[in-house]
């Protein structure tokens, strides 16, 4: 009967089937990894299985929700969107059906942060899992009478049994041949094992009904793996582990507090927290860590290591909300980057690092913004002189060009001469070495992140006294201006000759995701790709009104072709209102922007229309391209009330609180409050507001307002005062 409740409950509630029955509901408790499982073109999210921030994290083997088979079960996935390094199949049967091609049929899958529970049906295997932070532990129980069989599978790895202990190794690839490795413990001995090429099978006597499973897994060595799991897992109580989980879990997400609410609204907030504390990784083990990028095994001295972050998604949102309610993660994480630099050789700060070294994907050096945004909102645990050599060579002595790891080169001369990056003619052959055939230049991305990457460049030059350095990079930070059409009001990319490309459209020119002159997104959305000066880009727009028309103008141009035909051409730019996506992260600050331009009220409209409509506790929950927290960390401030439109800036945008009350726990016994009186979905529209006990007129905060603890007291109602918040706009450079 039990296992027929779970078969036949929704798949919308099953992830709370895993709560444990004898404790108080708390923050984990709102958490449904199910959301976002499926969408309009991709993978958003995986129902993923860890605790914080933690180097253990698994989830299911399959395409995506909408899959009913099960690829085995995982053991360790090591860097974020990639399969599992080794999987786990359950068998009873005849040995010679056993091969690397057998699938899992599934049903009763119940899942949250710190367990997973899933029946395999044609197999008659129950199983259940629970995770600590290098380590798990698995448990099956088999229904038929017959000799049961565990197949450990790696794509080329290899293992070595001796009675009832299994180690060995998956290469991870990279420069440094990083390597995962394990050492699996079962709980019944084997009495027979079949070695093939990457994988083993472990037959166990015929009256055995249930086998327990635990492992260790480690960057380092097997021995290092088997000391994981000895320090942390010693038997096979999985109710223990996921208890343990349970507690890490509601310990992270309890940072922020929110008594009141719906509980569809409050499931959206917790579920999008859960996310931000995906990644990075820490991967230190008992004090040591092995370096993708130079091979090595470090001693940590004392300060965890953290990788597998893209910080081109996370350095809007994700990391400005650690510098709130996670400070010491934060400074350990750019500790983390700067060691990174310093192993690599080159001294280049990292822009997507992982296990096995620095992807160097997408574009721009955002980690940039990433280091000054924290270190102007007062973290001192890092070297700011070392960060801003290590930056500074990442900016100027590494390429530009996207999804490039090479020395700076022609492409890279040319914009240090003419300020913007050149955008080949139509039909015109590439010759330039180090372009991705697929990724190509990107001209529009990358002078505008290069413009603000600049910019952030130029505060951490002033910040060390190098006044000349950093008004060079400031006057930099300009390019922007360097491809704006003034005939247009778009930012429109230009050849080597400085003539603008020609013919245009604005919504689909480009190529597969825009990519001859934009990335992912269309010129729609780049045309507010000036995080750190709003009110330039407003006088080039032609003043408040026009850039207000502008922003209109975005949400209602439409498609004007069919959808497939757009989406065929850019499969990121989904989520629309217009040619808005909310589906990708250059898009994130862009409803904030209206409180530039003296109308605060359109962005309160704007952000509670965007959150009710495209984030939702279902499976088709989040629009796309949820990556490692990017998207997730819009949704946790933009629910709460704030956002931080320009990381680097130690300001605050307000927008519309969807809670009546929110409670940061800034650490240090220090707390910012979010009262939101009459909050509802109908009562979106600020009224008046006033800050620590004093009126507030303006659209926007200091991060010092609030960083020794504070509340922030609005009064809402459901129409527009369309007076507040006009007179003093945000900050710009």
């Amino acid at each position: 009967m039990k296992r027929l409740l779970a078969i036949i409950l929704p798949a919308i509630i099953a992830f709370v089937s895993c709560r444990q029955p004898d404790t108080e509901r708390g923050p984990v408790d709102y958490v449904n990894p199910l959301m976002g499982g499926i969408s309009h073109m991709l993978v958003p999210t995986y129902p993923t299985v860890s605790l914080p921030n933690s180097m253990m994290r698994v989830y299911p083997l399959r395409s995506d929700y909408t899959g009913n088979t099960l690829k085995g079960l995982p053991v360790a996935v090591t860097n974020h969107r990639s399969a599992s390094a080794v999987s786990i199949t359950p068998y009873q049967g005849d040995e010679s059906a056993i091969s690397d091609d057998i699938t899992l049929s599934y049903d009763g899958e119940e899942v949250t942060p710190y367990r997973y529970k899933v029946y395999l049906d044609e197999a008659q295997v129950e199983v259940d899992y629970a995770p600590s932070r290098q380590s798990a532990v698995y448990g099956f129980t088999f229904e038929r009478n017959e000799a049961p069989w565990l197949l450990l599978r790696s794509r080329n790895g290899k293992f070595n049994a001796a009675g009832n202990v299994i180690q060995g190794s998956q290469p991870l690839g990279g420069k440094a041949s990083a390597k995962l490795f394990f050492y699996i413990v079962t709980d019944v001995v084997p009495v027979k094992a079949i070695e093939s090429r990457s994988s083993i099978a472990l037959q166990f006597p015929e009256n055995t009904a249930g086998i327990g499973l635990r492992y260790g897994i480690s960057f380092i060595s097997e021995e290092q793996a088997k000391a994981n799991l000895e320090r942390e897992i010693r038997d096979y109580d999985i109710d223990a582990v996921a208890l343990a989980g349970r507690k890490a879990w509601n310990e992270a997400l309890g940072k922020i507090d929110i008594p009141g609410g719906t509980d569809n609204d409050k499931t959206v907030f917790y579920t999008s927290l859960y996310r931000v504390f995906e990644r990075p990784v820490n991967i230190s083990e008992d004090g040591k860590y092995f370096s993708g990028f130079d091979g090595q095994v470090h001693d940590d001295g004392g300060r965890p290591f953290y990788t597998d972050d893209w910080i081109w998604d996370t350095y809007r949102a994700a990391h400005p909300l650690r510098v709130l309610i996670d400070k010491d993660a934060e400074n350990d994480i750019i500790n983390s980057y700067l060691l990174m630099a310093e192993q690599s050789g080159a001294n280049w700060i990292p822009t997507f690092p992982g296990v096995t070294g620095d992807a160097r994907s997408m574009n721009s050096t955002h980690s940039i913004a990433m280091v000054i945004d924290a270190y102007n909102k007062g973290l001192r645990g890092f070297d700011l002189e070392k960060a801003y050599i290590s930056c500074k060579q990442g900016l100027e002595e590494r390429s530009i060009i996207p999804w490039s790891d090479i020395p700076a080169g022609e492409l890279d001369a040319f914009y240090r001469e003419k300020g913007y990056f050149p955008a080949l003619k139509p039909g015109e052959t590439e010759t330039v070495k180090g372009v991705h055939s697929w990724e190509k230049r990107q001209p529009m991305a990358v002078t505008l992140g290069t413009s603000y990457d600049h910019w952030c460049l130029s505060l951490i030059a002033r910040e060390l006294g190098k006044t000349e350095e950093a008004d060079y990079y400031l006057q930099c930070s300009y390019n922007y201006r360097n491809v704006f059409n003034p005939a247009t009001g778009f930012f429109h990319p230009k050849d080597k000759d400085g003539n603008f490309i020609e013919p245009l459209d604005y919504r689909i020119s480009g190529g597969p995701g825009a990519r001859d002159y934009y990335d992912e997104n269309n010129a729609y959305i780049y045309r507010w790709d000036v995080q750190h000066n709003i009110a330039d880009l407003i006088a080039l727009l032609g003043g408040n009104e026009p850039f207000i028309d502008a922003i209109e103008d975005m949400y209602n141009t439409p498609y004007g072709m069919p959808r497939w035909e757009f989406y065929n051409v850019l499969p990121d730019h989904t989520g629309n209102v217009g040619m808005f996506s909310m589906a990708n992260e250059p898009s994130l600050h862009i409803p904030y922007l209206y409180n530039y331009a003296g109308q605060p009220w359109r962005t309160q409209k704007r952000i509670r229309n965007l959150l009710d409509q495209w984030f939702r506790n279902d499976l088709m929950g989040v629009p796309g391209d949820e990556d490692g927290g990017g998207m997730s960390a819009f949704v946790t401030f933009s629910l709460m009330g704030f956002y931080p439109v320009t990381p680097g800036s130690p300001t605050y945008n307000i927008g519309s609180p969807a809670f009546p009350l929110v409670k940061i726990n800034l650490g240090n016994g220090k707390y910012f409050e979010i009262k939101a009186n009459n909050a509802s979905k109908e009562s979106k529209y600020i009224q008046s507001a006033l800050l620590n006990g004093r009126p507030l007129n303006r659209p926007w905060f200091n991060h010092s307002d609030i960083a020794e603890g504070g509340i922030l007291e609005l009064e809402m109602g459901p129409k527009a005062n369309k007076g507040w918040g006009i007179a003093t706009p945000p900050p710009s450079m």
